[in-house]
């Protein structure tokens, strides 16, 4: 249960960060496509940190992996205090990669490790149920989000044009102080767990290796299934990160009438969807090829993000909600595909899946330029739909390797 606790835990940093970027647009006063670098920052910081991830964890065991990135995530909440007295948009980025660097070891250890034990003929559906509390904490993360980031507190743009600088000023302030509680409360979750887990022994498996790293990098390399998933994974987290980015603008685009809490409600609802599909897909996984559901949920996502493309009121919101459940699968049966028959290579092959995490980087800020660019977010989902139709190229090709 420690383990499938850090799902739970690095899912309600993730999410936050869907609150942080309309939050940071009020506080900071930033237009979207600047919003969108809170994301790029935060899985910049997966990236630098998930190879040396698994190789701190591939010479000291998954134990030393966890609580790292258990210190790391708890520094990181706790920077958001002076980050927000300063009012300073560089030092919330630092803090957002240092809880990252905490959150990529954690990802790197706690997937590799539910991989790890147990029968490889079920680690598919194994990781999708450890995954389903990652889905419990991305649904509860912008209900927290909402009650206690967003202040109720909404101006138009023409009301702020009208305060004058003092009171723009204390307004901006206010506003910024909002993340001081949730994100105090993030570090004290982390330190109770790390407490938990240092005093707890923890079965090891097989992590170190004799094997020169030279040697399992180009094992790595050859081994089709993960060089498959890596790119799968990178357009998956992508999609993902990119629409509940911008979930809470793209309602207001096309539902003004809305309020943020509201909007966040909507996000949150969502992404309990998104926890119900892990929850039936693992159930589901024991009758239907992995790779089929896959293929098959992409595909959903391609049709959904067209729909939602449209901008037209409450069925594109409706569609766009439905996503987060086809989305429920990707990352736990990408992963699994990919690290499967890697045995000790298992550390570094999973590191190179978090690394593709990056996708996540990317994609926010893309869809954020093309959101000021066209106007509104409806137009940028369809950077999403191309995701999803390449992860349905992915999971054909992966059946057809599988059945031959």
């Amino acid at each position: 249960m420690l383990v499938v606790s850090l799902f739970f835990l690095w899912a309600l940093a993730n999410n936050f960060n869907d609150i942080l970027i309309r939050q940071f647009q009020k506080s900071l006063g930033l237009n979207r496509a600047q919003a969108g670098f809170i994301q790029f920052v935060f899985y910049i910081g997966y990236f630098v940190v998930a190879m040396p991830a698994g190789l701190l964890m591939r010479r000291w065991g998954y134990k030393a992996g966890i609580l790292t990135g258990l210190g790391l995530y708890a520094a990181g909440a706790l920077l958001f205090y002076p980050a927000s007295i300063a009012m300073s948009f560089g030092m919330f980025l630092f803090a957002l990669f240092v809880i990252a660097a905490g959150a990529a070891c954690l990802e790197t250890t706690a997937n590799a490790y539910t991989g790890a034990f147990g029968d490889p003929g079920t680690a598919v559906q194994r990781l999708n149920l450890a995954q389903a509390f990652n889905g419990l904490g991305a649904c509860i993360a912008p209900v927290i989000g909402g009650l206690l980031i967003f202040s109720g507190v909404e101006h138009s743009d023409t009301t702020l044009a009208g305060m004058s600088e003092a009171q723009l000023a204390a307004y901006r302030a206010a506003e910024a102080t909002t993340v001081q509680l949730p994100y105090l409360l993030l570090a004290g979750a982390a330190l109770l767990v790390a407490a938990a887990v240092a005093v707890t022994r923890l079965p090891e498996g097989r992590t170190h290796s004799d094997t020169p790293l030279r040697t399992q990098f180009a094992t790595l390399l050859r081994h089709r299934p993960l060089t498959g998933a890596v790119v799968a994974q990178f357009f998956y987290v992508g999609a993902q990160v990119g629409i509940w980015s911008y979930f809470i603008d793209f309602v207001k685009d096309v539902a003004p009438q809305v309020s943020e809490r509201n909007a966040a409600y909507l996000l949150s609802t969502s992404l309990v969807l998104f926890m119900i599909g892990r929850f039936t897909g693992t159930a589901v996984m024991s009758r239907i090829r992995p790779t089929t559901l896959l293929g098959a949920y992409a595909v959903a996502n391609v049709a959904l993000c067209a729909i939602a493309a449209t901008g037209a009121g409450w069925p594109a919101i409706g569609a766009l909600m439905l996503s987060s459940f086809f989305m429920s699968i990707m990352f736990p049966t990408i992963f699994a595909l990919g690290v499967d028959g890697l045995d000790t290579a298992r550390p570094l092959g999973s590191s190179c899946i978090i690394m593709a995490i990056i996708g996540g980087a990317l994609f926010p800020p893309l869809m954020g330029l093309v959101a000021v660019a066209t106007g509104g977010v409806p137009a940028a989902l369809l950077l999403p739909l191309l995701c999803f139709a390449i992860i349905a190229a992915y999971a054909w090709r992966a059946r057809r390797a599988i059945a031959a």
